[in-house]
């Protein structure tokens, strides 16, 4: 473990309040934030994502917030590549970096170094055929293709997740006839190359639950209607991966005519719950996890971050 570098990870689900702490352990443990959202690294994209600003960061440096385009396509292989030149960087820098946001698969992605066998051209050919299938005959048709070679991939990804079933079918095909399911679980046995260590935020259901709903009304009266409003003239539309985030999607679907606003709104509260959900049930199958429960807290923030330096100095993350 001494030559291990260390690595402090602060996630939980959304609205659960990981954006304050994270800037008040940064600062305790001379740290830097790298941002494991999916939808903060895009420009102009800062009321629907709930983005961290400037102000906020309070001197604490910041990465993976506004770099890319609502063009371009953010995905796990670019976060983990980013993520790991980032690192990188801080500490040189003699900082430890702090991986703070909801997206537990690129968290996993970096502690335990997963490879995502990424493909090469010689695959369009297959990748293409597959996307004109789902045109042709329906994403359902192509989940019972995966459903055949691969059931435990097929039980996780939803039907609605075409990317990530033409890339389960696509590794299959590959690889002449291995299972990315059974990939997955092999990367996820790894050993992580770092000393780290993994806090989970957390809340009662309810509150949660509250919490979220005042943040979408929140975000509205801040101007997200006005936000999306922009990113369409833009010419941005549901087809890009940016504008398929929650808050984004259904706003566009109003501007489109396919629903009233109170609606959208409605749906919006309703799948970030959804997600939050999601969300729990990902952290409790990950390992060494450490959970930070705010009602056994007594909601003080200052008992929180007490615990987790004790956290960091048990693991000789912190001196």
């Amino acid at each position: 473990m001494i030559n291990k570098k260390p690595l402090i990870i602060l996630t939980g689900p959304t609205a659960v309040g990981k954006t304050e702490l994270s800037i008040r352990l940064a600062k305790a443990a001379g740290g830097a934030v790298i941002s494991a959202d999916s939808m903060q690294v895009y420009k102009h994209m800062d009321i629907g994502s709930a983005k961290i600003r400037q102000d906020e960061m309070q001197g604490v440096p910041h990465y993976l917030i506004d770099e890319l385009s609502p063009r371009e396509e953010f995905n796990i292989v670019l976060f983990k590549k980013y993520a790991k030149q980032y690192m990188e960087e801080i500490y040189g820098k003699g900082r430890i970096p702090i991986l703070t946001g909801g997206t537990g698969f690129y968290i996993q992605s970096v502690v335990y170094d997963i490879d995502f066998s990424e493909e090469d051209d010689e695959n369009k050919a297959y990748r293409c055929y597959l996307e004109k299938l789902a045109g042709e005959k329906g994403r359902e048709y192509l989940h019972t293709m995966l459903l055949e070679v691969d059931p435990v991939s097929a039980e996780k990804i939803h039907p609605n997740n075409v990317k990530r079933v033409i890339r389960a079918l696509e590794f299959y095909h590959e690889t002449g006839g291995k299972k990315i399911s059974d990939h997955n679980s092999k990367e996820r046995q790894k050993e992580s190359p770092y000393n780290f260590a993994y806090f989970v935020l957390n809340d009662k259901r309810e509150e949660l639950y509250r919490r979220i709903d005042k943040r979408v009304d929140r975000m509205m009266e801040q101007g997200l209607l006005e936000e999306v409003k922009k990113l369409k003239a833009m010419g941005l539309h549901r087809g890009m991966v940016s504008m398929q985030g929650l808050g984004y999607k259904e706003i566009l679907a109003y501007l489109d005519g396919e629903m009233t606003l109170e609606e959208a709104v409605y749906i919006i509260k309703r799948d970030t719950r959804h997600f939050a959900k999601r969300q729990l049930t990902w952290f409790a199958r990950e390992k060494n996890v450490i959970w930070l429960n705010k009602q056994d807290f007594g909601y003080n923030e200052d008992k929180i971050l007490d615990t987790i330096i004790s956290h960091l100095k048990e693991k000789e993350i912190l001196i």
